[in-house]
């Protein structure tokens, strides 16, 4: 089908950057281009860390099932198109270093889980407990987290959600509670999305960065059943867990790796996977089809099974196991049962060109405390 009309947007950066952070925005402002939406989180971060207790975490379910991001049935490819010449931003610690090959196929620290409430519904309903998954990135401040704009903006309500945490790493096994936020917990301070997304629901734009307050480590202690949080500081996410580089107006016919927590169900009713610990799918990115549903008409997609939960989660390029790093190639956004069987058997992103990394670079460049 024809490409929609696309906004010409020159990428200033068309090579390796040396420290990750490209273009002119003020740290204290992000001046953005009219077609990017930035909003400060609606909670404070003392009050997002005070809300998610350990019970809440546990009980909190994943969003994307809600919202029914799938689709049934395949069709002609569609035909992502660049924008500008292909750019890449390094990996924190990959800026001047190389990366070694490794044949083990290790998970990137920098993958967790997002938790949020949503908004106008009562916070304290356990409905309203909610998580997707997402990923640091490399940012001037190390304080970016890259999910799916579905993750950051609901489209149900059409406003920003409440409560958003990123807890990198996060597994909800049967150990300690320390054990579940090794690198420690990160409140939302700003949203920065495409306004395409906000306005108009176009999955073509389904992509957010997330710049975070510095990390803490919480400690629980029940008293008269009610939990009493005591909070040690930990810094900045950057420092703690590294950020993956990011990449834009790549080939459509990469090799990446998907990182995310699934959780929802196939279209035939079974559930695989639990949410409580991170999986991953590999294989060759190529063009999906148009939904127009979703408005999507320029969307990557790999072979995947992983279902609800995932969405969010990163398609990493070029990623390396020894440093557990790579390049944000595009976010989990939608599954696909391409072939009518029930079960889902593709994971697609938006295509990243200049115009994501007009979104990218306002966050990449917002400082936070």
């Amino acid at each position: 089908m024809i490409s929609r009309a696309r906004r010409l947007s020159i990428p200033v950066a068309g090579a390796l950057v040396a420290f990750g952070v490209v273009g002119t925005a003020s740290p204290a402002t992000a001046t953005a281009p009219s077609d990017v939406t930035q909003k400060a989180a609606p909670t404070t971060a003392a009050a997002a860390a005070q809300f998610w207790t350990p019970d809440r975490l546990r009980a909190a379910k994943d969003r994307t099932e809600e919202l029914g991001n799938a689709v049934k049935g395949s069709g002609r490819p569609s035909t992502p198109q660049p924008d500008g010449k292909a750019g890449v931003v390094p990996p924190i610690g990959g800026e001047k270093a190389g990366t070694p090959a490794s044949k083990q196929v290790n998970l990137p620290n920098t993958v967790g889980r997002v938790f949020f409430t949503l908004p106008g519904k009562n916070p304290l309903d356990p409905k309203s407990w909610k998580y997707c998954s997402g990923t640091s990135i490399q940012g001037k401040f190390r304080n970016v987290v890259a999910t799916a704009g579905h993750c950051v903006y609901d489209p149900a309500s059409n406003r920003f959600y409440d409560n958003w945490v990123f807890i990198p790493s996060y597994w909800d096994g049967t150990q300690a509670w320390n054990g579940k936020a090794p690198y420690g917990i990160y409140p939302a301070t700003w949203y920065q999305a495409h306004d395409d997304f906000v306005v108009k629901e176009d999955y073509d734009y389904d992509y957010a960065f997330v710049n975070v307050a510095s990390g803490y480590k919480a400690s629980w202690e029940k008293v008269d059943g009610k939990y009493k949080l005591v909070k040690t500081s930990v810094g900045r996410l950057g420092d703690n867990v590294g950020g993956q580089g990011f990449t834009w107006n790549r080939s459509t016919k990469t090799n990446v790796f998907s990182f995310g927590y699934p959780a929802g169900p196939h279209p035939d009713g079974d559930r695989p996977f639990s949410g409580k610990t991170m999986k991953w799918c590999y294989g060759q990115t190529a063009a999906m089809p148009a939904a127009p549903k979703y408005n999507v008409q320029e969307h990557v997609g790999i072979k995947c099974g992983m279902t609800a939960g995932a969405s969010g989660g990163p398609l990493l390029w070029n990623y390396k196991s020894k440093t557990r790093s790579g390049y944000l190639y595009g976010v989990n956004s939608i599954a696909w049962d391409t072939d009518g069987n029930d079960r889902y058997d593709r994971l697609s992103s938006p295509y990243f060109n200049g115009e994501t990394y007009d979104v990218y670079k306002v966050a990449a460049n917002r400082w936070t405390a």
